[in-house]
């Protein structure tokens, strides 16, 4: 890459095309617009991004990234604290919020259980967990992790871990997406869709 583009534009590909999602075309375009911005606009990226990484902290209680520790939602009186809502990524905080359906708490674990890349659930957020089904009053656990292999088995171990008699374990619904045509839709999300019928 070296011989083809000067070394800092070289240096600044290689970092980008770390990111994930960023292919070595994609990290050769966002370089050169990175490099036709004005000084003004890169810094405030540079700031952007270095304030990111100094100002947030990862909640003690739910494991989300926040501005804050306990983050905003696990310190709001008015969210009902018998519903925990288990998630894989941060992300999948701020998409559930969007909906402004679930009122309930968080737990993120930080991924999910995948031997291939190592990952048990001593790597996951999964103790803090257990803590906190101990602690709290918490009556029902909503398992809400990505219908795939990995999301399953992490949701299988987890609802095997937690069982006990005092304790609702759910799973999120799952089924075909709103203006889905069922005539595209595979095999496992008819039946997922079937299965998670509700009354009409």
């Amino acid at each position: 890459m070296s011989a083809r583009f000067p070394e800092p534009v070289a240096r600044l590909i290689e970092e980008l095309g770390k990111l994930p999602g960023i292919g070595p075309k994609s990290a050769q375009r966002l370089a050169y617009h990175l490099l036709n911005q004005d000084q003004a606009s890169i810094r405030r990226l540079a700031d952007a991004l270095l304030g990111a990484k100094q100002r947030v902290v990862r909640c003690h209680v739910c494991q989300n990234i926040a501005d804050r520790d306990p983050c905003e939602i696990c310190s709001d009186s008015r969210r009902d604290r018998t519903t925990l809502l288990v998630v894989e990524d941060a992300r999948d905080v701020v998409a559930i919020e969007r909906t402004a359906e679930y009122r309930g708490l968080y737990h993120v674990l930080g991924g999910t259980i995948s031997p291939m890349e190592g990952i048990g659930p001593e790597q996951l957020h999964v103790r803090e967990l257990v803590g906190r089904l101990a602690a709290e009053p918490i009556r029902e656990v909503i398992l809400a992790t990505d219908p795939d292999v990995e999301g399953d088995a992490t949701a299988l171990y987890i609802a095997r871990l937690v069982r006990r008699d005092d304790l609702k374990v759910t799973r999120i619904a799952r089924g075909l997406p709103v203006g889905g045509d069922i005539d595209f839709a595979d095999e496992v999300t008819l039946v997922r869709a079937l299965e998670g019928r509700q009354a009409f």
